[in-house]
């Protein structure tokens, strides 16, 4: 896969991605990523990449012909038709099923805002707006990072386990939150691992992890739940803590029952 950013600052990218699994996808060349700064296609002697509003207004908006000239460089140098993303905060928020459809592209580009915002015909450039969230970022750098390392560690081979990406929270089919998980020591500080992942059945182990993520699931992202096909069981066991949390009683998180073997 070929990432490229049309960023004004390039450098903000070496140190996230100069670590870590992102540097061993890109010398394993599982990954290419490059940076390129649209103001080297700006044109007038001073580099011009913004100007002030039509109509008044606060800031500076980017000018729409570096933008334009850098992608049409891009387009016309690709080996395939590059996928194009513009981060605005105006975008759809991105998640992890927008991750993996992502992840198939052969070919992404990037553009990072900066100042107040773009002329809205740089729009007509991309095949997707994204954002990372309902709040303000001073440009688009930092979210299309995030998006490219949650995009990057679901192509094959990046992960050492081919398992781990599948067993995340938002993934799979179903998109629920991951259920709870430890290592050793089995007794720390009198904090102790659940006795049945240490019983080896693997049938029992595999229930209790099933329940515990639709627990954390409802007690932290219920919205979650409302798409799943759950079994009458599973309904009930959420029912119960939903009734329990309307009575009053402690969460399950704060006495404990989170952990605990299900009844």
């Amino acid at each position: 896969m070929l990432i490229q950013f049309l960023t004004l600052f390039p450098e903000m990218f070496d140190g996230p991605f100069a670590h870590s699994m992102i540097k061993r996808a890109q010398d394993n060349g599982l990954v290419k990523l490059e940076t390129i700064n649209f103001r080297a296609y700006a044109e007038d002697r001073h580099a011009t990449v913004d100007d002030t509003p039509y109509g008044g207004g606060p800031g500076m908006i980017l000018k729409p012909e570096p933008i334009f000239k850098a992608v049409e460089a891009i387009q016309a140098q690709a080996a395939t038709k590059p996928y194009i993303i513009l981060t605005t905060p105006q975008g759809e928020i991105f998640h992890q099923r927008i991750a993996v459809e992502l992840s198939a592209q052969p070919h992404l580009v990037f553009i990072c805002g900066h100042y107040e915002g773009y002329d809205e015909r740089i729009r007509t450039l991309a095949d997707r707006e994204l954002s990372i969230g309902d709040y303000i970022l001073t440009g688009g750098e930092l979210p299309a990072m995030v998006m490219a390392e949650a995009i990057i560690r679901l192509l094959p081979g990046v992960l050492g386990d081919p398992d781990a990406a599948r067993l995340d929270s938002f993934s799979g089919p179903e998109g629920i939150l991951d259920y709870p998980q430890y290592t050793k020591p089995a007794d720390f500080r009198g904090l102790k691992v659940p006795a049945i992942l240490l019983s080896g059945d693997h049938g029992k182990i595999a229930q209790w992890r099933r329940e515990q993520a639709l627990l954390r699931t409802a007690r932290r992202r219920p919205d979650l739940l409302a798409q799943l096909a759950l079994t009458a069981k599973e309904k009930e066991l959420i029912e119960s803590y939903r009734l329990a949390r309307a009575d009053g009683q402690p969460d399950f998180a704060s006495e404990g029952r989170e952990y605990d073997e299900p009844d």
